[in-house]
């Protein structure tokens, strides 16, 4: 994933797309920046996975970034972020439908054994472990938790 974002960059540069460009060192940037803290806890670098995980959270960043620039009157660096969003989505696997993360609920729910709200937490690890940057989890969390009360 490292060399498929190195190869974006490049490319970004080269056709002088500035927001993308901007993106990517973003991406990169916090990349090395959880390689530093791996590092200093002795472990080791962050992996594909990780990397997803920092994604979707820089998604969700730019997702309330936007809505607060869209409740204080500025569309358009709601619009800039929301092409950063557009970015980051490409180089996540494609999102699950409603549907599909109603069915990853039911059947981590039927895997784990929950039986009350108290195992929520335990659903939801297992779904970030199979899903990792494919759906919503507050959306999951929410079906997680109906389907157990």
């Amino acid at each position: 994933m490292r060399e498929q974002l190195a190869e974006a960059l490049t490319a970004a540069t080269k056709n002088q797309e500035r927001r993308r460009v901007c993106t990517l060192r973003l991406i990169n940037a916090a990349i090395k920046d959880r390689d530093v803290a791996q590092r200093s806890a002795g472990r080791d670098p962050v992996g594909d996975e990780d990397i997803q995980l920092i994604l979707a959270k820089m998604i969700k960043q730019r997702i309330e970034s936007a809505k607060a620039y869209d409740d204080s009157g500025q569309p358009e660096l709601a619009a800039q972020e929301r092409e950063e969003i557009g970015v980051i989505k490409e180089f996540l696997p494609p999102q699950l439908g409603t549907g599909e993360i109603e069915q990853a609920c039911k059947k981590v729910v039927e895997d784990t054994d929950a039986r009350g709200l108290r195992d929520v937490g335990r659903c939801m690890n297992a779904l970030k472990e199979r899903y990792p940057g494919q759906m919503d989890f507050n959306q999951a969390s929410t079906l997680v938790k109906g389907m157990l009360r």
